[in-house]
């Protein structure tokens, strides 16, 4: 362990930075020099000093002079030294490395999660490097979920201006974990979850940080604004992933000649081909191989507004990839829940509770981050599902279950309507509908088990012909229409008769 009391902190008002370095508790020489000319001056006052000692102090002043010339010089050089110090913690399951580790008030701690993406991890903190925040107000924190790659070199790597806490991993523990032993070592009173493969504009911080100065109770995303850019080639790539990039190189003549040698070479080559550099970055040209995926937008958002008046789902915003939110509001609604590993659902959940506890969610485009494209692991379909069906097993309530419909491809404005629907038939026929409530309320959790479970999602709430309840159903169906509940009847058509 570090020993805190140690260092002291100190200003360098030549470079307005912030440094630390070691104590020296022995009596300085200066200090020692110092005595010494005092004492002379003492025997002047009382008449006893001789032209000898009249030398000597002459010659005690100018070591004194030097002396104070050199410490500069030394101070200077120790500055540098103890910015490039790294303190080390050792814990029984990751390890904590910090760089830059002033004393300075942290106002933002960025907690990033990465696996195995060691060069997209560089570009990020190369672009987290260059926000427009006060670098000493901000912090980023690391966390390596135990990658294989070269992910632990970053710290040796990387000359960054913000405080740089890299943690890495003993062994692998899944999304929620690393992001909670984040949230754990974070100074700041506000949060900024980023994937480790974001690419942040200069003012990303900025515009996180404007929202919650005068607000206390709010999730702020970017991510329903969705930029994604091919910043390497990757031997991963899919056909459609491949297909897309070799659209996007045509924009840009360097990038092009950059992809087509690569064509020439690639069967001799198994690691990825970097595309854009952090020159590219500073004259924002990676924008030309960059582009929008407005799914959730698209697919009925963007009818809310920037903060979501009237949506029935809000939490759905929380998508951890790019999202803000005071530690307080974690502090009262629980952090990532660690028995969701592997990819999906995580972030939602949690999303879910901040919503239950009366958070406002905001989507705001000017915080918006570039995902720096990767292979897709064939791995992501079953551990979405899997984490799915976690989630509605923890909150089996309508307004979780109905975002099952998401798997027939229905936009979110019709599943929200949905929702409107049933807990509008809810509030008018409290007495009413309850096999119909109850059919269709079991359909959309059967919809998650089935596809968790690996079964074909048919016969998800089959009845003999002619029974009771049967019969019933399809009575209080033939009145929804009627009564005005559309969507309501769309949805619940679509997964009975599967």
């Amino acid at each position: 362990m570090i020993k805190i009391d140690s260092y002291e902190y100190y200003y360098n008002p030549e470079d307005g930075k912030y440094y630390i370095r070691k104590k020296n508790n022995s009596p300085h020489p200066l200090k020692k020099l110092k005595d010494k000319l005092n004492k002379s001056k003492d025997k002047k006052n009382k008449g006893n000093r001789s032209d000898d000692s009249t030398n000597k102090v002459d010659k005690l002043r100018d070591k004194v002079n030097t002396a104070n010339e050199t410490n500069k010089s030394y101070d200077k050089a120790d500055a540098v030294n103890e910015t490039n110090k790294v303190d080390i913690t050792d814990y029984p399951l990751y390890k904590m490395s910090i760089k830059n580790n002033h004393k300075h008030p942290i106002k933002v701690s960025i907690v990033m999660p990465t696996y195995n993406k060691y060069h997209q991890t560089s570009l990020s903190l190369y672009g987290l490097s260059k926000q427009t925040f006060p670098h000493a107000e901000y912090e980023v924190i690391l966390v390596d979920d135990a990658s294989s790659d070269n992910t632990s070199n970053i710290l040796k790597e990387v000359d960054v201006p913000f405080k740089f806490k890299y943690i890495q991993m003993k062994q692998n523990k899944g999304r929620s974990s690393v992001r909670n032993i984040g949230i754990n070592h974070a100074e700041g009173d506000l949060l900024i979850f980023l994937d480790g493969e974001m690419l942040a504009p200069p003012a990303f911080i900025e515009n996180h940080y404007k929202h919650h100065v005068h607000e206390s109770n709010l999730v702020v995303t970017g991510a329903m604004h969705y930029e994604g850019v091919y910043t390497f080639i990757m031997p991963d790539y899919n056909e459609d992933q491949v297909a897309h990039l070799k659209e996007l190189v045509g924009r840009d003549p360097e990038y092009r000649r950059l992809y087509e040698n690569y064509e020439q070479t690639k069967q001799h080559s198994n690691v990825p081909c970097p595309l854009v550099t952090k020159e590219d970055i500073d004259t924002n040209r990676f924008q030309r191989l960059s582009f929008p995926n407005r799914y959730f937008l698209n697919s009925g958002l963007k009818h809310f507004g920037e903060r979501l008046e009237g949506f029935t789902l809000p939490y759905i915003a929380f998508l951890s990839g790019n999202v803000s939110v005071r530690k307080a509001n974690l502090k009262k609604s629980g952090l990532f829940d660690e028995t969701f590993v592997g990819y999906g659902a995580e972030d939602w959940e949690l999303g879910y509770r901040l919503y239950k506890n009366g958070v406002q969610f905001v989507l705001d485009p000017s915080t918006v981050a570039y995902h720096q494209e990767h292979g897709i692991s064939k791995r992501k379909v079953k551990e979405q599902w899997g984490n799915h069906y976690r989630f509605v097993n923890k909150h089996p309530h309508i307004d979780v279950l109905i975002l099952s419909l998401e798997w027939k491809e229905l936009p979110f404005m019709h599943i929200h309507q949905t929702l409107v629907e049933y807990n509008e038939l809810e509030e008018r026929f409290p007495d009413e509908y309850n096999e119909l409530k109850h059919a269709f309320c079991t359909m959309l959790f059967r919809i998650i088990e089935y596809l968790n479970n690996g079964q074909p999602v048919t016969k998800l709430y089959d009845l003999p012909e002619g029974s009771e309840e049967r019969i019933k159903i399809h009575q209080q169906f033939e009145t929804l229409r009627p009564r005005g509940f559309d969507y309501l009847a769309s949805s619940f058509e679509q997964i009975y008769y599967l």
